[in-house]
């Protein structure tokens, strides 16, 4: 089965990007979010703000088409 890369809200901080990363690499998700720290004090904010968003508005939600098949029907 392929991997995809999408954003994971439910261990999300502010959008689920970095542990959607992390979850796509299978680490943890607290090395990405001080990856992500670092490179925002080196680049001085603006260009690691801009990616981020970027990356907010491209990666889907995980959970954002559910087929009809991943819903119990109970009557």
């Amino acid at each position: 089965m392929k991997k995809k890369l999408r954003r994971d809200e439910e261990q999300a901080i502010v959008s689920g990007v970095l542990a959607g990363l992390a979850n796509y690499w299978n680490q943890d998700p607290v090395l990405f979010r001080v990856m992500a720290v670092v490179f925002l004090i080196v680049t001085g904010f603006f260009p690691g703000i801009l990616l981020y968003i970027g990356a907010w508005i491209v990666m889907p939600k995980q959970n954002s088409n559910p087929r009809k098949a991943d819903y119990e029907v109970s009557e």
